[in-house]
Parts: structure tokens; C-alpha cells; sequence
């Protein structure tokens, strides 16, 4: 059976809004909660961005059983390997045992905005390699001496090591990646818009135990006008230079410029709890994700997860 996740949006919600999403989501059944994890917000007008390991540990000491994953962390440039380990531990500990770490190979708006290079996908897929291999091996509560090309350590070692072993996801938008997975980590996050084109980066082994993790965006408005305002933080998303600007302002003039419906079209928008269910069954139907993430927004987000809760979350559990 899946479990349902509830996506906490730092780049839309600020920190204390989210830990009372997080209570709530808690409440009404979701079995955890995926949060984002961003220096800057998308936009500069409407955006956030709250230091997630500060909102993860206000959330792990104000709820009792709903499990907390990053979605996702860098552990690359702004935070060496080893710091990543060492927040993931303690979190662990604050939590009692439901911490999972979720890492990706980053985004120039929050690395290259603090004075990173960003390099192509080949030095970064190197560097998660070696980020990997490092925090492995603190979670094994090893003393780590490594020499890596990108990164090193001297006798690091986690003093206060996780209750549990804290398993890895990584997300991937593409084979390739879906594979570094499959080598280094417990498990693949992947963002879907298409279920279909998912299956080619997914691409089902049943060599070894792996957690398939899945989100969608959705957006909860009963037309485009309602669905434009729900979508002013994440605007900025679909900015045709999202993948190289180091200024949500940037991104915020280049969203504004584009026709209102070009960006709506990239969102699946929803006005009720059936068409919920219907844009996450295939995550779990022909997807097979052992984590479902509801990765939405709305003008009245309270009142979505407790619509989530009572007529969503039942019937996605169902299904096989």
C-alpha cells in the first residue's frame, strides 16, 4: 500500500505556516510530510524560503507519528556531505526514528545565488557520488577519513548518530540519474507530469529493495482566475530561465511576460476531491510509487488538507 505524503512548499508558505500545515496533514492521515528545501523562492513578490532543517525541527518536536523527508536537499555546494548527514541525524533524534533524507543535484537559484559555480550534470552526478558515499557511511557511524576529488574528511564521525537507519532517496528527472540512484541510494524521488514518460525514468528493476517516490502538481480552483491567484508563489517555476537564474526577481519579469495560460497549461488543475483521486491514481497504479506526495495549492490551504483527508487520502488508499 502507498503511503500519502503532504507537500510543504517553503518557496510559497512561511515557517511557521508550514509546521501548522504539518500538524494538520498529521490530523486528518497523511502518513508524512515532503518539504522543500530552497535558499530563494521563485518569485520575489509573493515567495518564501525558510531554512528547512529549522522548520523540520519544529515540525519533529510538535507531532508524534508522520514520517519527515527532505524534497530535496543539496548536499553539494551550500552544504558539504557531511553537514547534510549530521542535520538528517539530529532530526532523526528530534523526531524518534521517522526522518528520511531526500537529495538532489541542485539548481542555480539556490546554489549559484550564494556564490557557487553550477556546473553541467556531469560534475554534479560526480559530486553526488561522492556526497553519497560520505553520508553513508556517517549513517553507519563509521569514522570517515575521504579523499574525494570534490570533497574531503578527517575523522568525521556523527556524535549524535540517527535512531534508525535514515534511508536515501534521489531525485531524478531522467535515466540517467534514475540510475546513479539505483547504484548509490535506498530509493528515486521523481516529479510527474506524465505518468507515461515517468515509466522511462522509473524503469521497474526487482534486482534489490528501492522506494519509489512520487509528487504531481496540482492546483485546487474552481477556473483559471482562481487558479492564477493560487499560483502567484510558484509562477516563477515556469520561467523559461528557471534552470540558470540566480534572481527569483528574474524569474518573477520573465513569468509575468508570458501569457497568463501558458503557464496554467503546465499545471493539472482540479475542483474537486474525484479529480484528486484521479491525477494520483496512476502514481499508484501504473507507477507502483511506494510514497505518494500531493504536491498542491489553493486559496484556502487548510481546507484543502482536510479535504485531502477525509475524501482523498481513503480512496488512494484502496487501491493496489
Amino acid at each position: 500500500m502507498a503511503q500519502i505524503f503532504y507537500y510543504l512548499g517553503h518557496e510559497q508558505f512561511q515557517p511557521e505556516t508550514l509546521v501548522k500545515h504539518a500538524q494538520l496533514a498529521e490530523k486528518v492521515g497523511f502518513d508524512g510530510i515532503f518539504i522543500s528545501e530552497h535558499f530563494n523562492p521563485w518569485v520575489a513578490d509573493k515567495g518564501a524560503a525558510g531554512f528547512a532543517f529549522s522548520t523540520l525541527g519544529a515540525i519533529a518536536a510538535t507531532t508524534e507519528k508522520i514520517k519527515l523527508m527532505t524534497g530535496v536537499v543539496t548536499p553539494l555546494f551550500r552544504y558539504h556531505p557531511a553537514v547534510v548527514a549530521q542535520a538528517s541525524a539530529t532530526i532523526d533524534r528530534l523526531s524518534g526514528g521517522r526522518f528520511m533524507l531526500g537529495v538532489g543535484n541542485g539548481e542555480a537559484i539556490n546554489e549559484a545565488a550564494l556564490g557557487y559555480d553550477f556546473p553541467k550534470y556531469k560534475e554534479r552526478a560526480e559530486r553526488m557520488t561522492e556526497a553519497l558515499e560520505i553520508i553513508h557511511r556517517l549513517f553507519k557511524g563509521e569514522k570517515v577519513n575521504y579523499d574525494g576529488h570534490y570533497y574531503k574528511t578527517n575523522s568525521a564521525k556523527l556524535y549524535s548518530p540517527p535512531l534508525h537507519q535514515i534511508p536515501i532517496l534521489l531525485a531524478a528527472g531522467g535515466p540517467k540519474s534514475a540510475e546513479l540512484a539505483r547504484e548509490y541510494a535506498d530509493g528515486l524521488i521523481v516529479s510527474v507530469k506524465d505518468p507515461n514518460k515517468s515509466l522511462e525514468t522509473i524503469n521497474p528493476k526487482e534486482d534489490k529493495p528501492f522506494i519509489i517516490a512520487t509528487s504531481r502538481w496540482t492546483v485546487f480552483a474552481k477556473d483559471n482566475d482562481e487558479a492564477w491567484q493560487s499560483l502567484q508563489a510558484w509562477r516563477g517555476l515556469r520561467a523559461p530561465s528557471r534552470n540558470i537564474a540566480t534572481d527569483p526577481e528574474q524569474l518573477q519579469k520573465e513569468a509575468d511576460s508570458l501569457p497568463r495560460e501558458e503557464i496554467l497549461s503546465r499545471y493539472t488543475i482540479l475542483s474537486s476531491a474525484q479529480e484528486y483521486i484521479d491525477a494520483y491514481r496512476p502514481l499508484i497504479t501504473d507507477l507502483h510509487s511506494d510514497i505518494v506526495a500531493i504536491q498542491t495549492t489553493g486559496n484556502d490551504q487548510n481546507k484543502i488538507i482536510e479535504l485531502l483527508g477525509k475524501e482523498v487520502i481513503p480512496e488512494l488508499k484502496k487501491l493496489v
